[in-house]
């Protein structure tokens, strides 16, 4: 299970008109905004990558404008982890946990979850946070992230997993966040 002191979340790609292309977008822009509100509350890193945004855009505002003062890391790698800028950061944060979520579920967060299994992290992709332009895709997706050796969970599962009790002194904020 993933562990407050050993993870980060990494939001993928979560941009522009592509962004709003996406099977259950407003499920989608929802769980990614609770996520980086719960991580926030229990003082887990947040890593922002953007593909070719001068192309695809900036990332959505109601996903921007919960990230502050994070400095998003643009690539032009359908990977995170081909872009040296993302590996050096994820590097620096010493955690061998990644809670990804974004888009597309079958493009960048597919290779990014192989690329990062690949190198000894361990992979718990938000199916419910992830996305395509079509179900099929999205689904694809993630049967591959699993067959690779990835986890699959959903929002909420993850959020209570982090907190392990009910007795944990975030609790009530969190569990406020799902409700």
């Amino acid at each position: 299970m993933v562990e407050t002191g050993n993870c980060c979340l990494v939001i993928v790609d979560v941009q522009g008109k592509l962004a709003r292309l996406m099977y259950e977008k407003e499920r989608l822009f929802k769980n990614i905004q609770i996520l980086i509100k719960a991580v926030k509350i229990l003082d887990i890193p947040i890593l922002w990558a953007q593909q070719a945004p001068e192309a695809l855009g900036q990332t959505v505002a109601e996903i921007a404008e919960l990230l502050g003062d994070i400095e998003p890391i643009n690539k032009s790698s359908f990977s995170c982890c081909g872009e040296a800028d993302f590996d050096n950061k994820l590097a620096v944060l010493g955690r061998k946990q990644v809670i990804l979520c974004g888009i597309e579920a079958h493009v960048c967060i597919y290779q990014t979850a192989a690329d990062l299994l690949g190198r000894g992290y361990e992979v718990d992709v938000i199916g419910d946070a992830v996305s395509s332009r079509t179900p099929e895709s999205r689904d694809i997706g993630l049967e591959r992230i699993a067959a690779a050796g990835g986890k699959v969970g959903c929002t909420e599962m993850v959020l209570f997993e982090l907190l392990r009790t009910a007795k944990h002194p975030k609790f009530r904020e969190i569990a406020k966040l799902v409700k």
